[in-house]
């Protein structure tokens, strides 16, 4: 998928120039992945320490939005078919990952950094938004809330998928949907680059909404959950906008990072 996509809508050329200038573009970008990285750092180590401070701090959102709600996705599951399923597991397992990788082999083959620094610090922001979300509430999903109304689809069609999810997430971070607040957030920069992409502003929309109901007709994610994550999309994208605009992109690397390999 993603070699169709930058065949297509970049063209080889222009990618393969991209590529052969390559150390100019990473180092305009650089001060925005190093806090992304820290980020997912983070992330990884709150999968085992974070439930701990979670419950201490016992914020459990649950019966809160099951209040709001009831069994509205029991409602958008009862419209489920075989071949429906079978195409948002892929959009949400598959679909998502094309979703949030592409942009950033298309924004690198752009002449300018910016909309590549944008998009990393973008993605920064909605990591760590919402692993603060994630440590200060505790929320479970609708299959684990109402498993007897909800169910799991994507685990009942797709058993393996349970492992995965497992390794990246834990079943108390649903408030927001981090699918539902990335995706958005990369159909907010495509209608940002729309002149540069016009092609991928379609395909970034139509996937962004069927990620998004995805999460929920699968069972993994409340209405509340959704709304959350197109919320934190927006504020994401306006600090991401508002951080490169002021700090901008590195022209060369830092002294201090510089030196880092002879240091070795």
């Amino acid at each position: 998928m993603l070699a169709v996509g930058v065949a297509i809508e970049v063209g080889p050329r222009r990618f393969a120039a991209a590529v052969g200038d390559a150390r100019r573009r990473l180092v305009g970008v650089a001060p925005y992945v190093l806090p992304l990285l820290v980020v997912l750092g983070m992330r990884r180590l709150a999968l085992t320490v974070g439930p701990e401070l979670s419950w201490y701090l016992q914020w459990n959102v649950s019966g809160l939005i099951y209040s709001l709600e009831g069994a509205t996705i029991a409602t958008i599951q009862s419209l489920a078919t075989p071949a429906v399923t079978e195409y948002f597991v892929f959009v949400y397992l598959y679909g998502y990952v094309f979703l949030l990788v592409f942009p950033v082999l298309a924004y690198f083959a752009l002449e300018r950094s910016e909309r590549l620094a944008e998009l990393l610090a973008a993605y920064g922001l909605n990591y760590g938004l919402g692993l603060v979300c994630y440590v200060l509430f505790v929320s479970y999903g609708p299959r684990n809330v109402i498993p007897g109304l909800a169910d799991s689809l994507l685990f009942t069609t797709h058993p393996t998928a349970q492992h995965l999810t497992a390794e990246v997430n834990l079943p108390t971070n649903v408030f927001p949907s981090l699918h539902t607040s990335l995706s958005v957030t990369v159909a907010l920069f495509a209608w940002r680059t729309r002149r540069e992409y016009p092609g991928w502003l379609v395909v970034a929309g139509l996937l962004a909404a069927s990620v998004a109901v995805a999460t929920m007709y699968l069972g993994i994610h409340w209405v509340t959950d959704v709304v959350g994550g197109f919320a934190l999309a927006g504020v994401a994208y306006w600090g991401a906008v508002r951080a490169v605009e002021r700090y901008g992109c590195w022209q060369t690397l830092p002294p201090w990072l510089a030196d880092l390999p002879s240091r070795r």
